[in-house]
């Protein structure tokens, strides 16, 4: 009988290997895939915002919308992209000494452009969609869509960057664990409710935030280029890259194992 899951130190390597393969990309490969990845969050991103903002009983639909938000990192993951969140594991194999930081900085810097371009790009096309309304006083999924990005870019520093360590934290925790199942249910699984409680939990995800202040930006929000990247974006980033590839892949590397001896040096 086969097995049908890894253990966390099996999980620990294919995490490993699966950097390798990330820092083996060429730049245009990681731009193209980041631009999926910022697509296929957005779209989990559209779908919760519909249902927040329709629903009549508020702690239904706040449930509802985490519930259905992670069909984006389902498309990431499944349909393959490269995601900058989720791509904070690649220190695991760094911290193990497999591969150099260069390449590490290298995937992030690329990706995260490309997630920025794909997140922005969906944002454009529901506001040009009219769907939501002309601008948000139209609409009640627009206005929906105003008043969360109005109170990403409210967030204090400290608020935006504690909410990015939480939530990086649980979101590499579900790339961790859908990593030990060996098929699509088993992953989906893995990935949907992890997902739904950092969004239940109302932590910050930069690359949703991309679409969730942009779009609001775009049907009329008081928002700025400018306050989305300092007042959100700048905090949340540095937050989700404390949270996922600092204090999860750390940790286990203390568990999971040393550098590798016979490794090639230059690698």
């Amino acid at each position: 009988m086969s097995k049908m899951m890894l253990s966390p130190g099996e999980i620990a390597d294919a995490t490993v290997n699966a950097g390798k393969t990330k820092c083996a990309k060429s730049i245009y490969n990681l731009f193209i895939l980041g631009i999926l990845a910022g697509m296929f969050i957005a779209f989990g991103a559209v779908g919760a915002i519909v249902i927040w903002s329709l629903s009549t009983l508020p702690a239904i639909g706040k449930f509802l919308g985490a519930a259905i938000f992670p069909v984006g990192i389902m498309f990431v993951v499944l349909a393959g992209s490269e995601l900058f969140t989720g791509n904070s594991l690649m220190t695991l194999g760094m911290f193990k000494g497999e591969y150099k930081v260069r390449y590490v900085m290298k995937n992030w810097s690329i990706v995260y452009l490309g997630n920025f371009v794909g997140s922005i790009l969906l944002a454009f096309l529901i506001y040009k969609s009219n769907l939501w309304g002309a601008n948000g006083t139209a609409n009640v999924i627009g206005a929906k869509a105003i008043a969360i990005a109005e109170g990403k870019v409210g967030l204090s520093f400290s608020a935006a960057l504690y909410r990015g360590i939480l939530c990086n934290m649980v979101v590499v925790l579900a790339i961790w664990i859908s990593s030990s199942s060996k098929d699509v249910i088993g992953k989906i699984f893995a990935l949907w409710f992890p997902i739904t409680l950092f969004v239940l939990s109302g932590y910050e995800h930069s690359i949703a935030n991309m679409f969730f202040i942009s779009v609001g930006m775009f049907m009329g929000g008081d928002v700025t280029w400018s306050t989305m990247f300092m007042n959100n974006l700048l905090p949340v980033t540095i937050g989700n890259i404390i949270g996922g590839a600092v204090v999860i892949p750390g940790l286990y590397c203390a568990i999971f194992g040393k550098k590798n001896k016979n490794k090639d040096k230059d690698k």
